[in-house]
């Protein structure tokens, strides 16, 4: 068979491949996830909004609330080592795990507000940095500090990742000094520990607690990292769980060092509390500009990364492509980190982030939901595919994933509702540029596990109340017969299945040929708006092919009930056709020919169907054009039923009955009952459908007529110069007056 148009087998994907499968000679599981990590979850609130959690909520209530937000942390940290040990993760960290796992229009669709997110949080982080200077040293230029410390963060990123982590290390040896100040600090007389809520607090639970659950959201910084590791199937679980683990610990001390050593007051209003009950006071400045220079360095290392996936993936506009380019031997995403700086920069001379912060962070906890998702999903499923050495179960990251939806409600239902709504809307892009993958996912494993489980409920018993049509369209190539397919998916329009089916002579392709001719025609399908499967076999004969193909395609219960044929004029093959149509009938599917007009499909305003009793072939061909007049191409047509008497006395009946069936068969259509006066069918019809735009016409069963080849070669002839006309012969086992019946 001929390709469509002349077009070559589709390639596997259009996306170019990932980096190198070697090794990475990068960063260990320390200096590259741990470190990262925990200098993000030892962060700014951890400063300036502990004692305030302890003052709202009591001793207690902030354990609860550091032990449930570190649970929805641990989950999810739970569902990122599952699938860093199930697969190689490269650059881009939890887009890659997201769209390896879910495809990458759900990867892009959280990729993309990920990687915004982590570029304003550069301005978010180094703002509070500038702010917390000028408390110190009055009359600075908080905008001015904000943008020389944003630009002395992504100059430390350009030099090299590695530079970058050993910078951490010292930002880490200055929270631990603040740290163990605070331990030997002094603490007020006569303290009695608070610990529930006072009555005075104006502040719930769930509120202080929305404030807080960001100080634990820090494990993304070390996944974000991963295309720099030297191992990341190893380092990204010990690093995670040990940041998740060491952070854990020492946010329920800080609760016990605050609530003996100051009263309730004190804890509310001021925010440095901790400078006041350290043993060295500067210490907790070093902390705090620490944690802000630190969250700001793990930001603008881990959105250029992100950044380099996306461009690499093909998600982004192809003139953004450059964004994926790699520097120097740990393929650096120098470019990517400029782009950062200026988006950064530009946040920055805005000043006030307040009214899109809470929008980031729903940004950051999509992700995390995501993440939950995707090893929910496919530990579910069980996927032959997924092993991965760190196992999970299932149940644990969908509970992951109802924690991060609860928060994100919590602490702004509007802000989640607008992320929800810019995540869907780049998913919907996404799919419309229509990006294939060369990975798979676990989408595909959803509708395997789907399908198994519909297959195994279908009767093998049709049900007429439920029956829709399952068409195999032996049409060829599909661009030399268009009106055939056309026809087979109007017929279906999303209620059952099409496939588009051809027999190629023997030998003229092997079985990779073969499976590269049916992608090419998928894809010349889909970009022509049909969606169908597409079924090629080869056979020294068609005929015999075509009734081997009708005989053994489908899968249990779910095999084609109707077989869509294109005419046949070639008198030579009319016996071969003929059998084909017998078997086809022989083994109780409905078979539709369509002998089309040089006019196709004409206006789409009218359809004859030329009744001949509800028994026989009628029940099909009205059902048929009721489904046809559903769709959008032919939403205009008017169903002309037709019905021929021999005399006026009959036609008097014949018009009453005629219109009680249609109104029993809630089918809009249009009755018409034509007297014959002495002339035959043939004439009858050549009379009053000559204007028609399609036609239907019931013909006789096989085993009806003697010659069948004879009895179709004067049908030929009978309809010749007729507008486009389909035969229509439908299953002699199948009840249609049941499936058009209102009971």
């Amino acid at each position: 068979m001929k390709l469509p148009f002349g077009q070559s087998p589709k390639p596997k994907s259009n996306l170019p491949p990932d980096p190198s499968s070697q090794e990475s000679q990068g960063l260990g599981a320390f200096g590259g996830v741990f470190t990262p990590s925990i200098l993000t979850i030892l962060g700014v609130i951890m400063y300036l909004r502990f004692g305030w959690v302890v003052g709202n909520v009591g001793l207690l209530g902030t354990l609860m609330i550091v032990t449930l937000s570190t649970s929805i942390t641990l989950l999810t940290a739970l569902s990122v080592c599952a699938i860093a040990t199930d697969r190689v993760v490269r650059v881009g960290g939890a887009y890659y795990m997201i769209s390896r796992s879910l495809g990458i229009e759900t990867g892009g669709a959280v990729g993309i507000p990920l990687y915004f997110a982590q570029a304003l949080s550069v301005a978010l982080y180094t703002l509070g940095f500038a702010e917390s200077l000028s408390a110190v040293i009055p009359g600075l230029n908080q905008i001015v500090v904000a943008l020389l410390t944003t630009l002395a963060v992504a100059i430390l990123a350009l030099t090299s990742a590695e530079l970058a982590i050993r910078a951490q290390y010292f930002i880490m040896g200055a929270i631990a000094l603040s740290l163990i100040s605070l331990i030997f600090g002094p603490s007020l007389p006569n303290i009695e520990p608070q610990l529930w809520a006072v009555p005075e607090t104006t502040q719930s639970f769930w509120a202080v607690f929305a404030v807080f659950f960001p100080a634990v959201t820090g494990i993304m910084a070390g996944v974000n990292m991963s295309g720099d590791l030297k191992n990341p199937t190893q380092a990204l679980p010990s690093g995670t769980l040990a940041a998740v683990g060491v952070g854990y610990l020492i946010y329920m001390v800080l609760p016990l060092l605050l609530a003996y050593r100051t009263d309730t007051a004190n804890l509310i209003n001021e925010p440095l509390i901790m400078q006041q009950l350290s043993f060295w006071s500067p210490a907790i400045l070093l902390g705090v500009w620490g944690a802000t220079l630190s969250s700001a360095i793990g930001s603008i290392m881990g959105a250029p990364r992100v950044l380099q996936a996306l461009a690499r993936d093909g998600v982004l506009p192809r003139p953004l492509k450059i964004l994926g380019t790699g520097s120097g031997r740990q393929d650096e995403p120098r470019i990517g980190t400029a782009v950062t700086l200026f988006i950064s920069a530009a946040a920055v001379c805005i000043g006030d982030l307040n009214l899109i912060a809470p929008v980031l962070t729903m940004f950051f906890l999509t992700t995390y939901l995501v993440l939950n998702i995707s090893a929910g999903i496919e530990g579910f499923l069980q996927s032959p595919s997924y092993r991965p050495t760190f196992h999970v179960p299932w149940f644990l990251s969908l509970l992951g994933a109802v924690g991060c939806l609860s928060v994100m409600f919590l602490i702004n239902a509007v802000a989640t509702v607008v992320a929800a709504a810019i995540a869907l809307s780049i998913f919907i892009w996404l799919q419309r540029r229509e990006l294939e993958a060369t990975w798979g996912d676990a989408r595909r494993g959803m509708w395997m596990a789907l399908l198994r489980t519909g297959i195994l409920q279908l009767d093998h018993t049709d049900d007429p109340k439920n029956w829709r049509p399952h068409i195999l369209a032996l049409s060829g190539s599909p661009s030399r017969r268009w009106s055939l397919v056309e026809l087979a998916d109007a017929l279906t329009h999303n209620r059952g299945l099409v496939t588009i089916s051809s027999v190629l002579p023997s030998g003229s392709r092997d079985v990779g040929q073969q499976a590269a001719m049916e992608a090419t025609i998928r894809d010349y399908l889909e970009r022509r708006g049909i969606r169908a499967l597409v079924r090629l076999t080869t056979a020294s004969d068609p005929f015999e092919g075509a009734v081997q193909l009708i005989e053994t395609y489908g899968i249990g219960p779910l095999v084609p009930n109707t077989i869509v044929l294109g005419d046949s004029e070639n008198p030579e093959r009319r016996a071969s056709y003929c059998n084909l149509i017998a078997q086809t009938h022989k083994g109780n599917r409905n078979v539709i020919i369509l002998r089309e007009n040089k006019d196709g499909f004409g206006r789409r305003q009218r359809i004859d169907v030329w009744w001949g009793g509800m028994q026989a072939n009628g029940g099909l061909m009205l059902l048929l054009a009721d489904l046809l007049s559903r769709t959008i191409a032919w939403r205009n047509v008017d169903i002309c039923l037709k019905l021929m008497v021999q005399d006026d006395a009959a036609a008097k009946s014949a018009q009453q009955n005629i219109r009680k069936l249609v109104q029993d068969m809630r089918i809009s259509a249009l009755s018409e009952i034509l007297v014959a006066n002495g002339r035959s069918f043939d004439e009858v019809l050549h009379e009053s459908s000559a204007f028609a735009d399609l036609i239907f016409l019931g013909i006789a069963a096989p085993d009806a007529v003697t010659d069948y080849a004879e009895y179709y070669a004067n049908l030929q002839q009978r309809t010749a110069n007729l507008p486009t006309t389909v035969f229509i012969l439908a299953s002699a086992k199948f009840a249609f007056t049941e499936v058009l019946s209102e009971s």
